[in-house]
C-alpha cells in the first residue's frame, strides 16, 4: 500500500499519444510545406504580439516568408457593442447577463486573406481566425487565472477585451462577456484544432497536438481526474492555505481556493516538473459529456458541469460579507444562467469562537435590515447582523445547507470546503462589514438584487431543522459508512460523507452520474478503479470520478480515520 503524501499543487497527467513541445522552434519545423495559411486561434486576454513575434521568428528561421493578417482589424466597427447582452435593469452598475453572442458577431463579413506565394507562410491570428479557414489550425490558450489577474493589475496592453481594440481592460466584460463567448468559439472548434498552444509565456509555449490532445481528453473523461488549485486573495482572507498547503499568493493571503470550478479549471498534461499544457476541464464535458457526467446529467445540464468544489479560507483573516445567491427564476430571466447557485459549507478547520451567519433569525424585520444596510452604505454606521440573520457554532465536520434566496457568511477563523452549484459570479452582497480595498474604496453591494432575492419565509427553528443537519447512515460496511450530510428537496444536488477505518476499503459506484471526492480528514485514500487504473488522493485534495469509471472502490492511507467528502447530482 503507497504510503500518504502530502498536497500537490500541480497534479500532472501524461498524454496518451505524442509528448508535449516547447518552445515555438519545433511547431515551425511541422508545418507542411508549400504556401500555407496558418489560423491561430484564441482569447483577447493572452500577448498576441509576443506571440506572433516568437512564432514569426521561428518560421522565418526555417527560411520561410511570413506574413501576418490580425483578424481583429476586420472587426465590423463597434462590434464590441453587439457582444454584451442587456443587463436587468439596464443601467445596473454591478452585474450583466452571460452574453449568448458569438465570434461570428465580430464581423459584418469575415475577411479571407490571400494565400502567400510558394513557401510562405500566412498567419492568421486573432480571436476569431479560425473562421477565416486556414488550411492548419492552432488554438493559442491563456488560463483564466492570468487573464484575470492581467486586468486587474494592468500588466497587458489596451484592447484585452473582445472587440474593443483601443481600450483599457475591464473585468465586468471579461467575466460576463469575453469569456462566455470565446468558451463557446473554442468547444465548437476544439474537434479540428491541429495543435494546443499554452501562452502561459508566450514567447516559450508548450504544446500539444490536436491528435494527442483529443486521444487525452478521451482518456481523462473515463478515469480519476483532479484539476490543477489556485488561491486567489481578497480583503477578507486568511492564511491558512499559504501555512499548511503551500500556496504563496501575490497579495498574502489565500482566502479563495479554486479546488475544482470548471469555467475556470485546468488539467495539466505533461511532465512532472518539465513542460506541461494547460488543458481546460471544460473541454472534457464538450467531447466526452457522458462518460464524465452521465447520461441523465448530460441530458439535463447539456455540457455545463454543474457542481464546484472551493475553499473560503478565513483562517486569521476576517468574515466574508453577508450575501445570497439568486434564486431559480431569476437567474434565469435576470443574469442568463439556466440553474441557480446552491451552495454548502463544510467545516473542514474552525478556531474556537468562529461562527457561520446562515438564515434569518425568528423576528428579523426587513424593513428595518434595508434601512440598516443603506446606511452602512451611505454613513458608514455598522449594521448589527446578528439581530436578523442567525450564528451558529463551526464545528468542524458540521455541512451547512444554503439554498439561494438565503442570506449567509462564513465568519472569521474559518477553512469552509464550499460544495456548490457551478454558477458563481453573482453575489448579491448587502454588507460588508464597511471594509475597504486596497484603493480605499468600499465593495460594491447590490442590495437591491439581494433584496429582491431574499427568502423571508424559511427563518428562525426551520434554519435550524433544514439547513444544519445531522447525519443519517446511508450504507456500511466492515470498517467504513456512507452517511448523508445534506440534502433538500429544492438542491439538485447532495453531499455525503465517507468514513473509513485505517486499512478499511470502502466499495462505491457511480451509477452513471460523476461523483466528487475531497479528503475532509484524515491522510487521504487511494482510489481504485475496474479497468485497473488507481489514484491517490491526499488530504485536502479534491477529485472527479467521471460517470464513465462505474464500480470502484476507495482505500484509506494512514493510521487515522479518513473522511472524504463526496457530491453527486440526485434524482430530479
Amino acid at each position: 500500500m503507497p504510503a500518504p503524501r502530502s498536497y500537490d499543487p500541480q497534479p500532472t497527467y501524461q498524454p496518451t499519444d505524442g509528448k508535449v513541445l516547447a518552445g515555438w522552434a519545433p511547431l515551425a519545423a511541422e508545418l507542411p510545406p508549400g504556401a500555407l495559411v496558418l489560423g491561430v486561434d484564441g482569447p483577447a486576454a493572452l500577448d498576441w504580439a509576443a506571440l506572433t513575434d516568437g512564432l514569426t521568428h521561428a518560421v522565418r528561421s526555417t527560411g520561410r516568408t511570413v506574413d501576418l493578417f490580425d483578424v481583429r482589424d476586420h472587426y465590423a466597427p463597434a462590434s464590441w457593442n453587439r457582444m454584451a447582452a442587456q443587463p436587468v435593469p439596464a443601467d445596473d452598475p454591478f452585474f450583466a447577463p452571460l452574453s449568448q453572442a458569438h465570434v461570428l458577431d465580430l464581423f459584418d463579413a469575415v475577411p479571407r486573406p490571400e494565400r502567400p506565394a510558394h513557401d510562405g507562410v500566412v498567419v492568421v491570428y486573432g480571436p476569431g481566425a479560425s473562421l477565416c479557414e486556414p488550411d492548419v489550425l492552432w488554438y493559442a490558450d491563456l488560463p483564466k487565472r492570468y487573464a484575470e489577474a492581467a486586468v486587474s493589475n494592468g500588466d497587458l496592453p489596451v484592447g484585452v477585451n473582445l472587440g474593443r481594440p483601443g481600450e483599457p481592460g475591464d473585468l465586468r466584460r471579461l467575466f460576463y462577456t469575453d469569456w462566455p463567448v470565446v468558451d463557446r468559439h473554442r468547444d465548437a472548434i476544439a474537434s479540428r484544432v491541429d495543435r494546443w498552444i499554452d501562452t502561459q509565456n508566450a514567447a516559450f509555449p508548450a504544446s500539444l497536438d490536436g491528435t494527442a490532445l483529443r486521444s487525452t481528453l478521451a482518456h481523462l473523461a473515463r478515469g480519476p481526474v483532479r484539476t490543477r488549485p489556485y488561491f486567489n486573495s481578497t480583503p477578507w482572507g486568511g492564511r491558512w492555505a499559504a501555512s499548511e498547503l503551500g500556496f504563496t499568493p501575490r497579495a498574502g493571503n489565500t482566502a479563495l481556493g479554486y479546488e475544482l470550478i470548471a469555467p475556470e479549471a485546468g488539467v495539466l498534461v505533461g511532465e512532472k516538473g518539465g513542460a506541461q499544457v494547460e488543458i481546460p476541464f471544460q473541454l472534457l464535458c464538450v467531447e466526452h459529456p457522458e462518460a464524465l457526467l452521465g447520461e441523465e446529467v448530460h441530458r439535463r445540464f447539456g455540457t455545463s458541469f454543474p457542481i464546484r468544489f472551493d475553499y473560503l479560507d478565513t483562517m486569521g483573516g476576517g468574515n466574508l460579507s453577508l450575501h445570497l445567491h439568486p434564486r431559480e427564476q431569476y437567474m434565469r430571466e435576470v443574469f442568463g444562467w439556466p440553474y441557480t447557485q446552491h451552495e454548502t459549507y463544510y467545516v473542514t478547520a474552525s478556531e474556537d469562537g468562529a461562527e457561520i451567519l446562515l438564515g434569518l433569525t425568528e423576528d428579523a424585520d426587513i424593513d428595518a435590515m434595508r434601512r440598516q444596510v443603506e446606511d452602512a452604505i451611505d454613513k458608514g454606521t455598522p449594521m448589527p447582523v446578528q439581530d436578523h440573520v442567525q450564528a451558529h457554532p463551526a464545528t468542524v465536520g458540521q455541512l451547512f445547507m444554503i439554498p439561494a434566496g438565503t442570506p449567509h457568511a462564513s465568519g472569521a477563523g474559518n477553512l469552509v470546503l464550499e460544495v456548490s452549484a457551478t454558477p458563481y459570479l453573482y453575489s448579491l452582497r448587502f454588507y460588508d462589514w464597511l471594509r475597504r480595498d486596497s484603493a480605499g474604496a468600499s465593495r460594491p453591494l447590490p442590495y437591491e438584487h439581494g433584496f429582491a432575492n431574499l427568502d423571508t419565509a424559511r427563518r428562525g427553528e426551520d434554519v435550524r431543522k433544514d439547513l444544519v443537519q445531522h447525519p443519517r447512515t446511508l450504507r456500511s460496511g466492515e470498517g467504513w459508512h456512507e452517511e448523508v450530510i445534506g440534502a433538500l428537496p429544492e438542491m439538485f444536488y447532495a453531499v455525503h460523507r465517507l468514513v473509513v477505518t485505517p486499512n478499511a476499503t470502502a466499495p462505491d459506484d457511480t451509477a452513471g452520474r460523476f461523483h466528487i471526492l475531497n479528503v475532509a480528514a484524515g491522510q487521504g485514500a487511494v482510489i481504485e478503479t475496474l479497468d485497473g487504473r488507481t489514484h491517490s488522493l491526499a488530504f485536502a485534495e479534491t477529485l472527479t470520478i467521471p460517470a464513465a469509471v462505474g464500480p470502484y472502490r476507495l482505500r484509506a492511507l494512514g493510521d487515522d480515520e479518513v473522511r472524504i467528502v463526496k457530491a453527486l447530482v440526485v434524482e430530479p
